[in-house]
């Protein structure tokens, strides 16, 4: 029987761990990678569950000498008391089992360079590096991509794990999504310090802003921050909102790390809200961000995106079992229906903590950490908040 065909469009992360595994499937795999430059200068960072390193690990997308994941025992969430000072109002320690980590910390552009390598030698996935694909179009039963000119290939289902704003949607998926912005920068920079056990990841809730520190290695931290923009409006009409955030940062990373310093450019984004009601069209399926979006404030993005793709993985091995064409509605309406209130939920729920930590009200923010505070004491409650973090809402 001829190999069924996927085409996975989009060469960050998504798109290169998606080819991966369904190139384990027996599928033949082409990936648009388009600008690869774009992945690999960013300074980005991500966080990965233990389930989902687990997931990775037995891809062999982790080895045993890996080194771009680092592992963090630790979390210690902060916010500021009624003297200015800062306050541990909730922590999980996993330093007892040392198999099991709150989580792993990866620099996105390491694990990009290391995949490109990796996939270059499988020989059933074809790296195709176009700029820009300009439309989806029909071809018979399956579907084939449209450049500057028509390509040849024929395709059982397209992957698109390009992020949410891409022309490629716009034009072929442009259905409701529920969404919204949160009117704030996500910024994030890798800082370098003093060399020492560092293994905690720290979270420090102001009244506007909110700082999180991401170990990435012994002696190098990724700050990310959010901070809303009407704050910094002024710094960016005058083209100082880089000055700005190499203060703040600076202020902050300064409290736990010792001698540190920027060791790498500013990246600033936009932050916005989304999940799209509907996921697919005919042989089309949406994936990643694209997908959807969520606020970085508990850093589950990506974790979203996996466990998605693991349900993505037992289903097409199912059908391709029963020699079934993956492509097929009956397939996409399958996986739709998997995932979609799974990560409606998980959505809102990380939607509802970021307004939640929005609130300014002094009354409202001590009777918040007061209840955080207590929960932080309860076993249950630190256990049932790391198991929704590391496996998701299941259903």
């Amino acid at each position: 029987m001829k190999k069924q065909k996927v085409c996975i469009i989009g060469g960050g992360l998504s798109g290169l761990i998606t080819a991966h595994v369904l190139a384990e499937l027996n599928l033949d795999v082409d990936l648009v990678t388009g600008s690869k430059e774009e992945n690999i200068k960013s300074n980005r960072t991500t966080a990965i569950s233990q389930e989902n390193y687990n997931f990775l690990k037995k891809l062999k997308i982790v080895t045993s000498s890996q080194i771009d994941f680092w592992p963090c025992s630790k979390m210690q969430l902060y916010s500021k008391n009624k003297i200015g000072k800062f306050e541990e109002i909730f922590k999980i320690n996993k330093n007892k089992n040392p198999e099991e980590k709150i989580l792993y910390m990866i620099n996105n552009a390491q694990v990009v360079t290391n995949l490109i390598r990796k996939i270059k030698k499988v020989k059933s996935i074809n790296l195709k590096s176009e700029k820009n694909v300009s439309n989806i179009v029909s071809n018979g039963l399956l579907k084939s991509l449209k450049f500057k000119n028509l390509d040849s290939s024929k395709y059982n289902l397209i992957i698109i794990c390009t992020g949410s704003g891409s022309n490629i949607i716009k034009k072929n998926l442009q259905n409701e999504a529920f969404h919204h912005t949160y009117d704030e920068w996500a910024v994030t920079a890798i800082v370098k310090h003093i060399s020492f056990k560092n293994d905690t990841v720290r979270q420090i809730f102001l009244d506007n802003q909110i700082f999180a520190f991401l170990p990435i290695s012994s002696n190098r931290t990724s700050i990310v921050c959010s901070i809303k923009k009407n704050l910094v409006k002024d710094f960016y009409k005058n083209n100082k909102i880089k000055n700005f955030f190499r203060k703040e940062i600076n202020k902050y990373a300064k409290v736990f790390l010792s001698k540190p310093r920027l060791s790498s450019k500013i990246e600033y984004k936009d932050l916005n809200f989304m999940i799209r009601n509907k996921c697919y069209v005919n042989r089309v399926l949406l994936f990643g961000d694209s997908l959807h979006l969520a606020h970085p404030l508990v850093g589950q993005g990506f974790n979203m995106i996996l466990r998605d793709l693991i349900i993505l993985e037992k289903i097409l091995k199912n059908k391709l079992n029963l020699g079934l064409d993956i492509g097929s509605l009956d397939v996409l309406e399958e996986f739709s229906d998997e995932i979609k209130p799974r990560n409606f939920v998980y959505s809102i729920g990380i939607d509802f903590l970021r307004k939640t930590f929005a609130i300014n009200d002094k009354s409202f923010k001590s009777f918040r950490n007061l209840i955080i505070s207590n929960l932080g004491k309860n076993n249950f409650a630190k256990d049932f908040a790391y198991d929704v973090a590391n496996r998701g809402i299941r259903f």
